[in-house]
């Protein structure tokens, strides 16, 4: 009993892996010639139904292991159930209804599987008999199934063709999504570590003051002592609150951003020429700088963020419009900066949708209180304005 169980429980896996499936289905068409020699020898009518059972058997079984099975198995199915449907239509002349719609059902699953080839190559046969069979009958059995098969075959294909499009469609809608969000990462990042190298400066600066002040100012009274105190003591504990909440950002005990690059002094506008520069050498044409307006010193986070807004826009402007002429302009007023930046490209057609760059530019000027304007610039090409606010309770 042990043993039977085994060999059951083998067979078992044996057909659930698609390893049987040929030779089932070989079995089965090997039953239809059986059972058609039954017919055509007229074996009466218990052997004449026992003849039909048979065909419908071997025309229709191996569907269910079409569908189950991949690959090798899957196709060795569909060519064996399609034999068998061809030796009931010739010369047996009783292929079932059912045979036919497994017939079908086999060219739509492989075509519909990405074989249009072998989908194609069960339709074949049909077209044979249609073109070359002696009898009338089988002749028109022939033609309809040849017409309903190659369009159970254009189904699939069309069916496979829309769902891998579907897929690429859905592979490069995440992968762009991938790199809008690595790119708004980096550039926050970038923000942060920009904001803790200028803020800190500033709390720095108030915690020396507010000590420098106590110790310096004569005649100060025990209150305003303890008040300065509380000033140095608020400013220190602040900044080692954002240094603790920025310390991804942290130098290293080399002295390095953390990928082994020496860090440098932020930039500012002071640095703009050699950008320009740079853009000119890089880009090969024209970069004019415009200045207007009473040049002052302005916040150095002002100046950090005024500086790669120019450096994005010069990027953007090499990338989508190469050979253009760039104008930068710097517009000094009481209460902003205002910073344009145009190219006579080809304008916003040739840049596409908004990139990384311009969604990293609005969350700079966002973290500054300022605004930030993209677009077609008035008589062609592209304009890439910001208004930054220069005074230090704008920014707070």
């Amino acid at each position: 009993m042990g043993e039977e169980r085994s060999v059951a429980a083998a067979a078992r896996r044996w057909l659930r892996a698609g390893e049987g499936v040929p030779a089932v289905t070989v079995g089965c068409a090997l039953a239809a010639v059986a059972a058609g020699e039954t017919l055509v020898r007229g074996a009466g009518p218990h052997g004449n139904l026992a003849a039909v059972l048979l065909l419908t058997l071997a025309t229709t079984l191996p569907l269910a292991f079409v569908l189950r099975s991949e690959g090798i198995g899957r196709a060795g199915t569909a060519l064996a159930l399609s034999a068998a449907c061809v030796l009931a239509l010739v010369p047996f002349r009783a292929l079932t209804a059912a045979g036919v719609v497994a017939q079908l059902t086999c060219v739509y699953v492989l075509t519909r599987g990405g074989r249009p080839r072998l989908g194609g190559l069960l339709v074949v046969p049909y077209v044979i008999v249609a073109l070359f069979g002696t009898e009338d009958a089988t002749r028109i059995v022939a033609v309809l199934l040849a017409t309903l098969a190659s369009a159970a075959a254009a189904t699939g294909v069309a069916h496979h063709a829309r769902s891998t499009a579907l897929a690429h469609s859905a592979t490069e809608r995440a992968f762009a999504d991938t790199l809008l969000e690595h790119a708004a990462r980096g550039e926050r990042a970038r923000i942060a570590r920009e904001l803790h190298d200028v803020v800190a400066h500033h709390i720095s600066m108030i915690a020396v003051q507010a000590e420098n002040a106590r110790l310096t100012t004569s005649g100060l009274p025990s209150e305003g002592a303890a008040r300065f105190l509380a000033i140095g003591d608020t400013a220190r504990t602040a900044l080692t609150e954002m240094r603790r909440l920025l310390g991804v950002l942290r130098e290293d005990a080399q002295g390095t951003d953390g990928t082994g690059t020496r860090r440098r002094p932020q930039p500012g506008l002071g640095q703009l020429m050699e950008l320009l520069d740079e853009a000119r050498e890089a880009a090969g044409s024209t970069t004019r700088l415009i200045v207007s307006g009473p040049v002052a010193a302005l916040d150095p986070g002002i100046e950090v963020t005024a500086y790669r807004i120019v450096q994005e826009a010069l990027t953007n402007a090499r990338r989508h419009a190469p050979g253009a002429a760039v104008d930068v302009e710097l517009r000094y007023g009481d209460a902003d900066l205002a910073v344009r930046v145009r190219d006579n490209g080809p304008g916003p057609a040739a840049a596409g949708s908004p990139g990384h760059g311009l969604l990293g530019m609005r969350e700079r000027v966002a973290t500054v209180g300022g605004t930030l304007r993209t677009g077609p610039a008035p008589g062609g090409g592209f304009l890439v304005e910001a208004r930054l606010p220069v005074r230090a309770e704008a920014l707070a």
